[in-house]
């Protein structure tokens, strides 16, 4: 079947239209810019984007973090001596009110009963305890003073050096 020169213009002519019509069905007319509809949509990040954002944070935390975390153990020396000179003054507030040294950190805190004069509580009861969690030392009488209070330090042991060194009273 053989169509004539004017039949197959009509026909190219309609699919031309149905084109046009499928095109215009696909593109978005807004304030005077045409999009096609495919690209109005949200682009995401690229894998490789993320991985970048993630090797310069992984740097960052690489280079940072060993630096926060030194002073952080500083700053625990430094609260440990602090404590422990609040304690120590608690101590003496202790026997200027009652005359007696308490036998036990404990007693700065709760009254035992039988002491006269206790105005406390001297402390907290968080105050008794060090930056790692341990109970301070208290020895009464003590070999460096009247009474010796002391940090075991970072590691809980005796003697060390750095974080891990004992935190006393006496120096």
């Amino acid at each position: 079947m053989t169509l004539s020169a004017k039949q197959e213009n009509d026909r190219v002519r309609a699919a031309l239209e149905e084109f046009e019509l499928m095109d215009l069905y696909r593109m978005k007319i807004r304030k005077g810019n045409i999009r096609p509809l495919r690209q109005n949509r949200t682009r995401g990040f690229t894998l490789v984007e993320l991985l970048l954002v993630l090797v310069i944070l992984a740097l960052i935390g690489g280079l940072v973090l060993p630096g926060i975390i030194g002073k952080a153990e500083g700053a625990k020396v430094k609260v440990a001596s602090s404590q422990i000179n609040r304690l120590a003054m608690a101590v003496e507030s202790f026997y200027l009110d009652t005359g007696e040294t308490p036998d036990n950190l404990d007693a700065l805190v709760n009254e035992s009963g039988g002491i006269d004069g206790w105005n406390g509580p001297y402390v907290k009861a968080s105050s008794l305890k060090d930056p790692w969690g341990r109970e301070y030392v208290y020895s009464y009488p003590g070999e460096h003073g009247d009474f010796d209070i002391y940090s075991l330090g970072a590691d809980g042991q005796p003697g060390g050096d750095d974080k891990n060194s004992d935190i006393n009273s006496w120096d």
